[in-house]
């Protein structure tokens, strides 16, 4: 061992040895994690800094916790998000936007617009809006994602939206059903910051840990907004792809680029 890790705190050489089982196979995903007290035998230490190591490794996304079973190494893969396709897809298909995952509707009714949503509604904070709030579970009943759309008054009030039900179909095509208007542009931004409590505690997260928080305005054609929604996941499960095509020539850019 390096001088480096010997000075290390020792939950941390705990964490690195579990970690490198993980990394190098010999505990594969789905794996039972031996019990703490047997974690600690073999590392000569107690069982609340075997938790402080567990701690780690959950907030890395490698392990997760089941209540009253125990430990367990997760699966690696990351669930892709492909923005630029969605639409396009959805509308050759019945069904839902995200059709792979069950979808909970846990409030629907109208709201005051947060600030950083009225800033992409062109509204002032405060204004009355539909808003639509959801869950999405995947097949064995994790939570995958929370969210929320939020909706301009003029045509979503009264409607079946302000409904706490799932909608029949991609609610961007019953927007376009109830407005007459086509969603012909959409703007995504994504950022990763550390999960709020609740947020944590909905995902079964430690705190601390990240998420990708993004927020999506799509407009129509004459550039008024249909929509704006917000997706929240553990910044471990997804991963933002965007294909698109290289310009052969020089195009205008707007602000800041990485």
């Amino acid at each position: 061992m390096s001088d480096t890790g010997a000075r290390l705190p020792k939950y941390h050489r705990i964490a690195d040895a579990l970690r490198n089982q993980i990394r190098n196979g010999d505990l594969q995903p789905g794996d039972k994690l031996p019990a703490e007290t047997a974690i600690a035998s073999t590392h000569a230490t107690s069982v609340p800094t075997v938790r402080q190591a567990m701690s780690v490794l959950r907030a890395e996304g490698l392990v997760e916790s089941r209540h009253g079973i125990g430990t367990f190494v997760r699966d690696s893969h990351r669930r892709q998000r492909r923005s630029r396709n969605r639409y396009g897809e959805a509308r050759g298909r019945d069904g839902l936007l995200n059709n792979t995952f069950r979808h909970e509707i846990t409030f629907a009714g109208t709201e005051p617009v947060p600030a950083h949503v009225a800033d992409c509604l062109n509204v002032e904070q405060g204004t009355p809006v539909v808003v639509r709030r959801r869950r999405l579970y995947d097949e064995n009943e994790h939570l995958a994602e929370m969210g929320a759309s939020y909706l301009p008054t003029d045509y979503a009030k009264g409607t079946y939206l302000e409904e706490p039900t799932v909608v029949p179909k991609a609610l961007f095509r019953c927007v376009e059903d109830l407005t007459g208007r086509t969603y012909t542009h959409a703007r995504d931004q994504v950022t990763a910051r550390r999960a709020t409590e609740s947020e944590a505690d909905a995902f079964g997260l430690p705190l601390g840990a990240f998420v990708l928080y993004l927020i999506h305005t799509a407009t129509d054609e004459n550039d008024r907004v249909l929509e704006v929604s917000e997706s929240i996941w553990p910044a471990d499960t997804v991963m933002v792809v965007d294909d698109y095509p290289i310009p052969a020539k020089p195009t205008a850019t707007a602000g800041s680029d990485l």
